[in-house]
């Protein structure tokens, strides 16, 4: 009798206006279904109720995604952060694209984060604040340049440059994750 292993499940989390077609998102979907990973990518509208409350917004939507499922991994961008009080909770890693780090709540909670979770900032973002979060064991990225997409304005080129580099990080935590290995 051969025994099955199931797949690693990666939740991905878009931003408020940054879904699942934009770049980093699309192609962190396609690193980890190449990787053999179940993807779970709610989307969701931000309205004024989800800006008053994103912790409790955002939560709420990972639930229903999940389904009392527990994802191995969590991609999220931006918006997607305020998941990150909830990954702590649930002992789930992450990699944070452009974490709101403004946000106390968020900052916090990536404080709490172990070594196999990872956040990536542009030095051009307003939101990308890395000593908001103190002490982490999780790693922190600046890309530098970049801005709240992880661009640098004027400059496809080096901006796709950039956003590979970014994804080159991602496809390493999701190889890791699906070979089994030890992410920190």
């Amino acid at each position: 009798m051969t025994a099955t292993t199931t797949p690693p499940l990666v939740l991905l989390l878009p931003g408020a206006g940054y879904g699942r077609q934009a770049p980093l998102l699309w192609w962190s979907h396609a690193i980890a279904a190449g990787y053999g990973a179940e993807v779970v990518a709610p989307t969701w509208t931000v309205d004024a109720a989800a800006k008053a409350d994103p912790v409790a917004f955002v939560e709420r939507a990972v639930a229903a995604a999940l389904d009392c499922r527990t994802p191995d991994l969590v991609v999220a961008k931006s918006f997607g952060s305020y998941a990150l009080p909830w990954a702590v909770r649930h002992g789930v890693d992450g990699v944070w694209l452009t974490p709101v780090l403004t946000d106390g709540t968020v900052a916090a909670a990536l404080a709490g984060c172990g070594s196999g979770s990872l956040a990536v900032g542009g030095s051009a973002d307003p939101l990308w604040v890395p000593s908001a979060v103190g002490t982490t064991r999780a790693g922190l990225h600046t890309v530098d340049g970049a801005d709240h997409a992880l661009e640098v304005t004027g400059d496809w080129r080096r901006s796709q440059r950039l956003q590979s580099d970014v994804l080159e990080l991602v496809d390493r935590r999701i190889r890791t994750l699906a070979s089994g290995g030890d992410p920190s």
